[in-house]
């Protein structure tokens, strides 16, 4: 279950998600990432949540790298790690804000390299390796030996490929606003391919994150709240959907939890679109958990 970090809300509402969610049955609570726009940080949350649950995985859904200090982010994840005694997967993209990284004068050429040299110079902090000759290593470790797990939140062959050389798994970006299982499947077939081509025996992690809407009238509070969300776009991105066919309402949000599980899917992470706490307990009821 994700928490509602593009929504404006409170001390109080955040700590009745942190709560509601690790008192279960929810698997792990989720974070999305965005920097111009009026959402919270998703490393300050992260440490919030970690020092309040206690069962729950964290996740990050999905924590643009490029545009971050990688080693100031690596000894911020590994602190987090610590607070949440391994609790963290950390769930890493290039985003598609431009504004992030016009705001952080990060480039945007070689944004997918810079992610690999990213992923790279965290790997070395966590594993204790000096960033600068001469000097110390950055502290501290992560809670668990190797580090903290990665996921990619990638989707095209290129990208597959060089996640396949780092990442425990991936995250699929492409099902948010309507979920499609067929495609879904296909491209857990793509991502078990790039895995073996890379050489690798285990069988990858496979995620996806799907906005949803359980309100007293679903389909205007999940509108509303894209609608806010793509404004800078300038166009209507649910323009192009089919809009009954959308991640709102309990019918549809039931037909994409099993349709996940039918693609093969090993984590669903379920964003709200509002900021009220009664809405995990919608969830709970439409999903009969």
């Amino acid at each position: 279950m994700g928490l509602p970090s593009f929504i404006p809300h409170g001390r109080k509402e955040e700590l009745l998600w942190y709560r509601k969610i690790d008192e279960g049955p929810w698997d792990g609570l989720a974070i999305c990432d965005r920097l111009v726009y009026g959402s919270w940080a998703l490393t300050v949350q992260l440490a919030a949540a970690a020092a309040v649950t206690e069962r729950v995985k964290l996740w990050t859904a999905i924590a643009t790298l490029p545009t971050r200090n990688a080693v100031l982010f690596a000894k911020e994840m590994a602190t987090v790690d610590q607070l949440s005694a391994g609790r963290l997967t950390l769930g890493v993209g290039i985003g598609g804000q431009h504004e992030d990284y016009a705001a952080t004068g990060a480039e945007t050429s070689f944004r997918r390299r810079q992610m690999d040299e990213h992923v790279a110079a965290m790997q070395d902090v966590w594993s204790q390796q000096p960033p600068v000759d001469g000097y110390g290593p950055v502290g501290p470790p992560p809670y668990r030996r190797g580090g903290v797990p990665l996921v990619a939140g990638v989707s095209g062959p290129k990208a597959l490929a060089r996640a396949a050389q780092w990442a425990a798994g991936v995250n699929d970006p492409n099902q948010t606003i309507q979920l499609d299982v067929q495609k879904l499947s296909d491209q857990r077939k793509l991502v078990v391919k790039a895995w073996a081509d890379a050489g690798r025996e285990e069988v990858p992690h496979f995620s996806a994150c799907m906005w949803f809407a359980l309100g007293s009238d679903p389909e205007e509070q999940f509108t509303r709240h894209l609608g806010d969300f793509f404004e800078t776009y300038g166009a209507d991105v649910l323009s192009h959907y089919s809009r009954g066919s959308l991640n709102y309402g309990a019918e549809n949000l039931l037909k994409a939890v099993n349709g996940a599980r039918e693609a093969g899917v090993d984590d669903l992470i379920l964003i709200p679109t509002t900021s009220d706490p009664s809405e995990i307990d919608r969830a709970r009821e439409v999903l009969g958990i």
